[in-house]
Formats: structure tokens, C-alpha cells, sequence
């Protein structure tokens, strides 16, 4: 899913650089140092606060991010994540600027560019994706989105979200091999349940198992509970797959008599999932925590506050940037190419890389609910 130098380095994963010291990665690579640490840079002269400064010697990147409105708090730690990124490194190649979504994707697109900026980080949403890349596209700037829309990846747009096809695919392959041979699925209306439900119909048939139905649901209590009923009188069911997030799948559990339940990464680190008597047993799919929560320990010292879930991606973006930017000319267009490696990277979420059409692909674990928390069953492979 992302790219490398293959001169750089060797072995069978890149690996992304952090300071051992804060040991977020442990056991990758430092970003190898070429000479002494370099001289603080002086301060800059700023004559106009709507002007960046001249920075010839460093790249400029443009993090777009909402900062205000109903998603600012999912910006913030994105934002605060890079920020981390770049001081766990002590990167000194990369100038990042944020922008705030919030006002117009289009409009910040815009500004980053007449900023000169050469690769944006972001957006955050689907919709925004279209936006930004209206305005980056003919100034052939590409981005790293952290939509989880596979849709919306392009030649010059590489989505850095966790697909839940993927989440999907991983937790049918593990009930197949444990004896799960009849799935039924609640989705919700919409475009994520359109998306599941493709996912559910590809993996299927690649599994060899048997869709006994698919049933959409507004979600209210109402709807989920007759869309249950519904799948039930289709006829016995190995699995039942809600496609949804903890509070559909507190509903749903009761009403399904005992059937094993399979869930999406929407589950992951929900204590009341874990608790519930109804969930018992249910088994679901997401990339591993194992380095989060030192990551959430970090930024909790730092800033003074719990991260969202969705910073990582801020983090591992940067991480990215860097290991590209080793043999990148500042000023120059992005080398996107490098975005191509196979052997994939390590990042705060396990290994991933970029597949053909620019979606990243991600490792993940199956975790089952057991005991009043989760328990991982199958861990996320260590490479590809």
C-alpha cells in the first residue's frame, strides 16, 4: 500500500523510523542518520501570517483535516498525530501546513497548492476526495487520503483508510476455517451497507460459503430487530454478520437466539461489546492494538488528551512521507511510484501496502468476545 526506495533499504518490510527512545515501533529501524545532527534552524521572518515563508531545503506538505465543526476532534488528532510523527523522528525534511476541510475541501485544496505545497495528506472524507482533487489533479499534486472509500483511489489518489471489505474478508475466512459453512448479514442503508454487502458476496464466493441472505435496516431498534427476524426465517445459520458499529450490534445480539455473531472493525476496542452477555463468542476483524496503546500513551502526555482511533493514520502518513522523501528533491513532484513497494511497511497498525488500484492493503487480526474483553484468536500477519 505505500511506497519505498528499494536502494534504501532491504529485507523482507520497510520499516518506518521512530526514536527508539519513545519506542512506539519497537523493533524498526531508525531513520539512518547521514552525518551530525543539523545546526536549529534559525527563526524565520514572517512579514505577512497568510504568507509561508521561502523553505527551498525542506518539503512542503499540506495536511487537510477538518478543525472546525461536527469532525473537528477526529482532525485535531490527526493533526496532533503528524505533529508527533515529526518529533518522534526529529524529521528535519518536511515543512507540514494544516488546513481546515471544514469551510470547503476545494477551498483548502486551493490554498495549499498556492502555497506550493507538492503532496497533500487528507482529506478525511469521501465527498472531500472529489473536492480536493478537482483543484490538486491539474496542478498534479497527489494525495493520501484517510477516507476508507476504495471508490474514490485513483492513480494519484492512494486511500491510507481501513477498507471494511478487508475487515469483512478477514473474519469470513476465519469462520471458514472453524466451521462456518452458512452466513446471513444485516447491513445498514446506505453506502457503507452497499459497500459491506459487496465485500460479504466477493469473500463468500471466494470462501466457498453460502449467503442465506442479506437484510438492510434504518437504523433504528425497530428495523434491526425485524431485519433479524427476517434473515432467521431464510432458514439456519452458521454466522450472522452485523455490519455495523457497537450500538446496532447490542441490539441486534439478542434477537439472534445464539447464533455465532461476526462483526467489522467497527467493534474494535468497545467496552460494552466486550461485556455484553448477548455478544459472547462473536468474532470480528481489525488491525492490531498492539502499538496503540503506547501511541495513546504518548499523545496522552503530550496533548493532554485521548486520541481518536483514526489518528494513527496521521502518525503512519508522515512515516510514509519520510521514507519517500530520502530520495525526493524538494521542490519536485511527488514520486508516486514508490508508493508501489510489495513487501509493504510497518506503521502503528501493522504492516500495509498499497495493491494495484491505490487502496491500502492492511493486516488484521481476529479478536473474539471472551470473558468481558477481547481476546485475539488470530493474530495479524507479520508481513505479506
Amino acid at each position: 500500500m505505500n511506497e519505498g526506495n528499494p536502494a534504501a533499504t532491504t529485507g523482507m518490510t520497510r520499516r518506518f523510523a521512530v526514536l527508539a527512545t519513545l519506542s512506539l515501533l519497537a523493533g524498526c529501524a531508525v531513520i539512518p542518520k547521514t552525518g551530525p545532527a543539523p545546526a536549529p534552524r534559525p527563526t524565520e521572518a514572517v512579514p505577512d501570517s497568510n504568507v509561508l515563508p521561502t523553505d527551498a531545503d525542506r518539503h512542503r506538505i499540506a495536511l487537510l483535516v477538518p478543525m472546525t465543526g461536527p469532525n473537528a476532534s477526529v482532525g485535531q488528532a490527526i493533526a496532533n498525530a503528524a505533529t508527533m510523527a515529526l518529533l518522534d523522528t526529529n524529521a528535519q525534511s518536511l515543512r507540514i501546513t494544516t488546513y481546515d476541510t471544514s469551510a470547503g475541501a476545494g477551498v483548502a485544496a486551493t490554498r495549499a497548492i498556492q502555497d506550493g505545497n507538492k503532496l497533500i495528506l487528507g482529506p478525511l472524507m469521501a465527498d472531500d476526495v472529489v473536492a480536493v482533487a478537482a483543484v490538486a489533479r491539474p496542478a498534479k499534486v497527489p494525495m493520501i487520503t484517510y477516507s476508507n472509500d476504495a471508490s474514490v483511489a485513483t492513480s494519484d489518489v492512494f486511500v491510507l483508510g481501513q477498507v471494511p471489505g478487508q475487515s469483512v474478508a478477514r473474519v469470513l475466512g476465519y469462520a471458514k476455517s472453524h466451521g462456518v459453512s452458512r452466513v446471513g448479514a444485516l447491513v445498514p442503508g446506505g453506502v457503507y451497507g452497499q459497500r459491506v454487502s459487496a465485500a460479504l458476496s466477493a469473500s463468500a464466493q471466494r470462501e466457498g460459503l453460502t449467503v442465506t441472505g442479506i437484510e438492510s435496516y434504518a437504523r433504528g431498534n425497530t428495523s434491526v430487530a425485524s431485519a433479524v427476524r427476517r434473515i432467521k426465517a431464510k432458514g439456519p445459520v452458521d454466522a450472522l454478520l452485523i455490519a455495523d458499529g457497537p450500538r446496532i450490534a447490542l441490539t441486534a445480539a439478542p434477537q439472534a437466539g445464539g447464533t455465532r455473531l461476526i462483526g467489522t472493525e467497527l467493534w474494535s476496542g468497545d467496552a460494552a461489546v466486550a461485556k455484553s452477555p448477548a455478544m459472547k463468542g462473536a468474532w470480528f476483524a481489525a488491525v492490531s492494538d498492539r502499538r496503540f496503546g503506547q501511541f495513546e500513551q504518548s499523545y496522552r502526555n503530550r496533548f493532554g488528551a485521548t486520541p481518536a482511533r483514526l489518528a494513527t493514520l496521521g502518525y503512519d502518513s508522515v512515516l510514509l512521507t519520510l521514507n519517500v522523501a530520502r530520495n525526493w528533491r524538494p521542490g519536485t513532484a511527488f514520486p508516486t511510484a514508490r508508493l508501489a513497494d510489495r513487501d509493504g511497511y510497518i506503521g502503528l497498525d501493522g504492516v500495509f501496502r498499497f495493491n494495484a488500484n491505490g487502496v491500502a492493503e492492511r493486516a488484521m487480526e481476529v479478536r473474539e468476545v471472551s470473558g468481558g474483553t477481547f481476546v485475539t484468536v488470530s493474530p495479524a500477519p507479520s508481513r505479506f
